[in-house]
């Protein structure tokens, strides 16, 4: 495989499990301001920018200050959260073997870059990545703008890139950008990610063929 390649690693369900912690802090700060939270909606809502999911859960336009207020109470009460948190299995295998090969690799999640910044160096990740890419003020996930975005500060084409993801949203941006995918079970069961080129339970069952059969 003698031409630059890129992988692009979505963050939350894929380099750590960090669903139970969002759940928990959505919960709190969402029911604190009257709006309605559980599990279901939860669901609906994993992958998406705080921008898109809050009106969704509202079911009305919501004041954009007010979002953004909101949006960085929840990801205080999240970061505050994390100490302690353990990478998924086989993550750092893949990221060292990906590094090894002298691939590119980023982070593309539609999460805060303050997020990404603090999960990252928790793990001790950082000098596996050459971006930690967000969407800013593109539109997030499933819009294929993040993704397209790591490619091109990777200078990879997007036909030359992976994607490692874990939600709906994020397969199918994967898709609109053209990119190869591969999907963990995080938090979807394997029928919801058929889309995906490859499905592990855990980046550990990943196999140097089934990588290798991508390109």
């Amino acid at each position: 495989m003698p031409f630059p390649k890129a992988v692009l690693w979505d963050m939350d369900g894929v380099l750590a499990d960090t669903s139970q912690l969002h759940f928990k802090t959505w919960e709190r700060v969402l029911i604190e301001y009257g709006i309605p939270f559980d599990r279901h909606k939860f669901h609906r809502i994993y992958g998406l920018k705080n921008q898109d999911l809050l009106p969704l859960l509202a079911g009305k336009p919501l004041d954009p200050s007010w979002m953004d207020w909101i949006s960085d109470q929840k990801e205080l009460t999240y970061r505050q959260s994390l100490p302690g948190l353990l990478p998924l299995p086989g993550v750092k295998n893949w990221l060292r073997r990906f590094k090894s090969w002298g691939w590119k690799q980023a982070v593309a999640s539609s999460a805060p870059i303050e997020n990404v910044e603090s999960l990252v160096e928790i793990l001790k990740f950082r000098d596996y990545f050459d971006a930690l890419v967000t969407p800013g003020d593109l539109p997030g996930k499933p819009d294929p703008a993040v993704f397209l975005k790591a490619s091109r500060l990777l200078d990879i084409p997007a036909r030359s890139c992976i994607v490692i993801e874990d939600s709906i949203p994020g397969i199918e941006a994967a898709m609109k950008a053209s990119m190869r995918i591969i999907a963990v079970t995080t938090t979807n069961p394997p029928e919801a990610l058929t889309q995906a080129d490859i499905v592990v339970e855990t980046m550990d069952q990943l196999t140097i063929n089934q990588v290798e059969s991508l390109f």
